[in-house]
């Protein structure tokens, strides 16, 4: 799967994932009013008005980009019903063309691990017959179990050709907290680091492996070592935008050959009609204006590379 993300990104030109992470307060009026009136003000109609927010979205940007990440959280806030919102984006995305990355945080060890990775990655066996339950390309790994958690992915995306992007340096303000603390005189982001590139060696596509990192865009510094040290590991970068990275800042991020990294805007596309520079769209045509914030994201991020 990594080499579709690759060719996807290659046929776009485009080194960016939407996120497709709803939350009710970004839905416009209209497609609340739409859904709670066929499914009432209820956990099906905020889950439907998740769908129908999620798919104009999606109509809308799905010949610019080459993959979205949806962020399971915001899918489970609304219990079942969420979550099979959660399914229908990843299946609808799918015949689009896109790569699915799900950000699922998934870290645990031995079975529950294996189930994890077989949920969001794999297949289940009932009886005879063969299920594929989430059906994303991507899911998103935390290590801190090391490589009893790492493992059964590892063993998943190999059997399906699918991939992890496994956490290492993210883009919030307390990871320093652990991820900056010295271990034998270095961060352990980079211990961390050096374990994904390991990881990466044993699992690999043809030119990058199926196994990738997520390295912050509020750390640019911490990306250019990083970069060094998983060279063989595509590179998913949240926290541009929003969050303050800038892309400027991420060009290190990026491999000599242009690729490497993907770097992801969630609300800042998916609720973009809300920023005033988008208001002129107005809430009636927030697809419109989440198509606009595609198209300025792609010349923000490919300028900064032209001007490396």
């Amino acid at each position: 799967m990594i080499n579709k993300l690759i060719e996807n990104i290659k046929r776009t030109n485009a080194p960016i994932v939407v996120g497709l992470d709803p939350m009710l307060s970004y839905i416009p009026e209209h497609i609340a009013r739409e859904a709670f009136a066929e499914r009432g003000e209820t956990m099906e109609g905020a889950a439907e008005a998740v769908w129908l927010f999620n798919k104009a979205i999606v109509d809308a940007t799905c010949d610019l980009i080459p993959a979205v990440k949806p962020q399971i959280a915001m899918y489970e806030q609304f219990g079942i019903p969420g979550l099979q919102v959660f399914k229908r984006t990843v299946d609808y995305c799918k015949e689009k063309g896109l790569v699915v990355i799900g950000d699922v945080k998934r870290g645990d060890i031995g079975s529950t691990s294996a189930a994890y990775a077989t949920a969001h990655l794999g297949k289940v066996q009932v009886g005879s017959k063969t299920f594929m339950p989430f059906g994303e390309d991507f899911a998103t790994v935390n290590p801190y179990l090391g490589t009893d958690g790492i493992k059964p992915f590892l063993d998943v995306c190999g059997e399906e050709k699918k991939g992890i992007f496994i956490l290492v340096k993210t883009s919030n303000p307390s990871s320093g907290e652990f991820q900056d603390r010295l271990v034998d005189g270095r961060p352990l982001y980079e211990l961390v680091g050096e374990k994904v590139a390991e990881w990466a060696d044993s699992c690999m596509g043809d030119a990058y492996s199926y196994v990738g990192a997520v390295v912050g865009a509020t750390y640019p510094e911490m990306g250019k070592v990083l970069r060094r040290i998983m060279p063989k590991s595509y590179i998913l970068v949240p926290g541009y935008g929003a969050q303050g990275g800038k892309a400027a800042d991420l060009v290190h991020y990026f491999n000599e050959d242009g690729l490497g990294a993907i770097v992801n805007s969630s609300r800042g596309i998916i609720a973009a009609y809300k920023q005033e520079k988008y208001a002129s769209f107005g809430a009636e045509h927030f697809a419109d204006a989440s198509r606009q914030a595609v198209v300025d994201m792609i010349a923000d991020i490919n300028g900064a590379l032209a001007a490396r």
